[in-house]
């Protein structure tokens, strides 16, 4: 317990010291006019409430990652607690921030543009391309997802049903304006989802139950099969929302377009991820305690159709009674939902950038959407653990690029670009051991994939020292 109260007040001080310096050394000024004062048009640029703005970046960046990912996370026992934390202030939180206001900075533009304008026109090419495919990949995900609960809760056979139905939800809000539908409800959502965590980690604290405390004796891989889950890179992949995660990047302009001021950047970037490291604590730690240990949390998820969404659904019932367990499908069905249609829109956004398509006429908004589900609907004949496994690769690899591209920004600053330097070049090193190391990847060994991620991230690091 002692651990867990800890982290919990680290990521508030991190908000408020590190949060800060990061802003600072960016260089947040309100004399700039943002995009959605000078730029708007009704659908995509809306000036928004801060309080507003926080809630749907929150609820559009979170969904179930840092409840899943935590979950997944915690089978490797307290270690999960030092990535989270370290991870979501000095890398997370970076990032997040920097994806924001850097869209800001260039007209909301969608973050393939951004990453291209400081690292070069083949990085543009290559996000513009990278960034669509993961999103599409989200937004499969979280079609799937729901639409199998969804299935199981009303004893629907068909799942089909409600794939069909969730696809025309998410076109709908994919094309209307940002504040019929997103600004409206989804405040509410994101709201929802911090009262279940807040009322977890409240019944965690009030009952007392045992949380496993970080200790050199308890800093080992604790996964039932450590010799094929190695903590370095697994749970760096595992673990994206709540610490580090590519897809926030897709996400922040979408709201950039919705800021009316600069200074509101950091309350609505770096403490939306802030937020959801809290969230990810919460669970991490409820996955552990509920189940009386790490072991425990194993042998439980080992059994046929326990999984992840399982864990939400006894811990919110248990411990929280009719209103947990409302909460919980609320969770586990809801909110994936609100992050897969964002992640259409962004998708949306990020063709419109790239084909300069004005999005003001109906028509244009349909002309890209239409495609791009036709795409994501096929993608939902692919079995559900394949596309996951080639999502969490590349949602950490397109973290890394935009951190990378950040160091650059501050370096063409002459500012103090190791703030994203550092945490870019471990996470290159994270990213290519993985995809060497991984079955979908190259099926190398660990200490050759070892080897070869070190290489590269010194040379990522080197190429960047030189060009900036």
């Amino acid at each position: 317990m002692i651990t867990f109260l800890i982290s919990i007040v680290l990521l508030i001080i991190g908000y408020f010291v590190y949060g800060k310096f990061v802003e600072k050394t960016f260089g947040a000024d309100d004399n700039i006019k943002t995009p959605a004062v000078r730029l708007e048009d009704g659908v995509d640029y809306v000036p928004l409430p801060g309080w507003k703005i926080f809630l749907i970046q929150f609820l559009n960046i979170a969904g179930l990652g840092p409840i899943f990912g935590a979950i997944a996370g915690a089978l490797w026992g307290p270690v999960a607690f030092l990535w989270i934390v370290i991870g979501c202030i000095f890398a997370g939180g970076v990032h997040d921030f920097f994806s924001g206001m850097l869209s800001i900075r260039n007209d909301g533009a969608s973050i393939s543009e951004v990453v291209g304008k400081y690292l070069g026109n083949g990085f543009r090419q290559f996000m513009r391309v990278f960034s669509v495919v993961l999103l599409v990949l989200v937004g499969v995900v979280f079609v799937k997802g729901p639409a199998t609960i969804l299935s199981n809760l009303t004893n629907v056979s068909s799942v089909e049903i409600f794939v069909y139905a969730i696809f025309v939800y998410y076109l709908i809000a994919t094309v209307v304006p940002v504040d019929k539908l997103i600004g409206k409800i989804y405040p509410l959502f994101g709201l929802a989802l911090l009262v279940m965590a807040i009322g977890v980690g409240g019944a965690m604290v009030i009952k007392g139950v045992n949380i496993p405390e970080v200790t050199p004796s308890n800093l080992i891989n604790m996964h039932r099969n450590p010799g094929q889950n190695p903590i370095f890179p697994l749970i760096f992949i595992t673990i994206a929302c709540g610490a580090l995660s590519g897809f926030h990047a897709t996400q922040s302009p979408l709201m950039a377009r919705c800021c009316t001021k600069e200074s509101q950047g950091r309350k609505i970037f770096y403490g939306s991820m802030i937020a959801e490291g809290i969230v990810a604590l919460i669970w991490a730690a409820a996955a552990m305690s509920f189940f009386g240990s790490v072991d425990g949390l194993a042998s439980s998820m080992a059994v046929k159709g326990h999984n992840a969404a399982w864990v939400v659904n006894i811990v919110c019932n248990t411990w929280l009674g009719r209103i947990g367990g409302a909460l919980a499908v609320l969770g586990v069905v809801a909110c994936p939902i609100t992050s897969g249609d964002t992640a259409f829109r962004s998708a949306r956004l990020t063709v419109a950038d790239m084909a300069k398509l004005k999005q003001g006429p109906i028509k244009n908004r349909f002309l890209i959407s239409i495609p791009l589900f036709a795409v994501g609907f096929i993608l939902t004949k692919v079995p559900f653990d394949i596309v996951w496994r080639y999502f969490g690769w590349a949602n950490q690899t397109l973290a890394t690029i935009v951190l990378w591209a950040a160091a650059m920004f501050l370096a063409n600053q002459k500012k103090n670009f190791w703030i994203a330097a550092i945490p870019a070049t471990f996470m290159t090193a994270v990213c290519i051991s993985y995809i060497a190391m991984a079955k979908i990847g190259f099926n190398l060994s660990i200490n050759i994939a070892n080897i070869l991620a070190v290489i590269g991230a010194v040379a990522a690091l080197g190429i960047f020292l030189t060009k900036k």
